[in-house]
């Protein structure tokens, strides 16, 4: 099995309308995701050329994009969503874990946050 190196993004912080309450559809709310991606970044290492590794400024891009271009009822689909269009994007990703939390979300209680954990791999 080739080495699986990662790359990291945490606590990127959004505004966007996500939920199923009407509230949270239409005045909006904090949503913080966190990215692993695994790949052999050996090349990169060797080379130190960007073209061989995933370039998080970009990967940032694409989520926010994600985040903000469409309103999601569950956390669960922006979060499959974010997943795979990582590894659509970045073919040297072998496999992400998203992390998608919700700061203080609307229930009947005190909560922190709710988060949302999905792991997917190249297959």
């Amino acid at each position: 099995m080739a080495d699986q190196d990662v790359i990291r993004i945490k606590n990127a912080v959004f505004y966007a309308y996500h939920g199923v309450g009407k509230d949270e559809q239409n005045l909006g709310g904090k949503f913080e995701v966190d990215i692993e991606m695994h790949s052999n970044f050996s090349a990169a290492v060797k080379s130190d050329n960007l073209k061989q590794t995933v370039d998080y400024e970009n990967v940032y891009s694409l989520i926010k994009n994600l985040v903000n271009e469409k309103k999601y009822y569950l956390l669960e689909t922006l979060a499959e969503t974010i997943a795979s269009e990582i590894l659509h994007t970045y073919r040297n990703v072998i496999s992400v874990i998203v992390r998608l939390r919700k700061p203080h979300p609307p229930v009947k209680g005190v909560v922190d946050y709710v988060e949302v954990e999905i792991r997917r791999n190249r297959s």
